[in-house]
């Protein structure tokens, strides 16, 4: 049956704006892989969709989810800027950001490179808001001192 698709449902409104920030959370922690991770995620969104829905912070739920069922052993390779729909970047930056501890990479990139609020971060790593600030404090700290940039900077 060739007919016209319905109108889109609550579950695809809901993927449509939650995939590109799935995928820009973790870029920092899967690289390349990060749309494998977040397609797991949608999946599973849909299977416990009745849950999901009524969640007050699904992606960040969902963050949590793509990680744990995505576990790589390559260390990550991080994805074109292009790819992520994010403005250019100082490409030294990108080095920069993988010499740093992976708790300090995710909070930096969520805090800063998609907009999340400390409180989203810290349910999506399962930590404190103040653990996460000192997480996003020593990392911008680090890629300062890497990239030779000023501390007021």
């Amino acid at each position: 049956m060739g007919g016209a698709r319905s109108e889109p449902t609550a579950f695809d409104e809901f993927a449509r704006v939650a995939r590109p920030r799935l995928l820009r959370a973790l870029a920092a922690s899967r690289g390349s892989e990060a749309d494998d991770a977040a397609a797991e995620a949608l999946a599973f969104a849909w299977e416990h969709w009745g849950e999901v829905r009524a969640m007050t912070n699904p992606v960040g739920y969902l963050y949590r989810v793509a990680q744990s069922r995505t576990r790589s052993r390559k260390p990550p390779r991080l994805p074109t800027p292009d790819l992520l729909s994010v403005p250019e970047v100082e490409p030294q930056l990108v080095v920069a950001m993988l010499k740093l501890p992976l708790t300090q990479r995710t909070a930096v990139w969520l805090v800063h490179g998609c907009q999340w609020r400390y409180g989203e971060v810290a349910e999506a790593m399962g930590t404190s808001v103040s653990m996460v600030g000192n997480h996003v404090t020593r990392g911008l700290a680090k890629l300062r001192q890497e990239l030779e940039v000023p501390a007021r900077a």
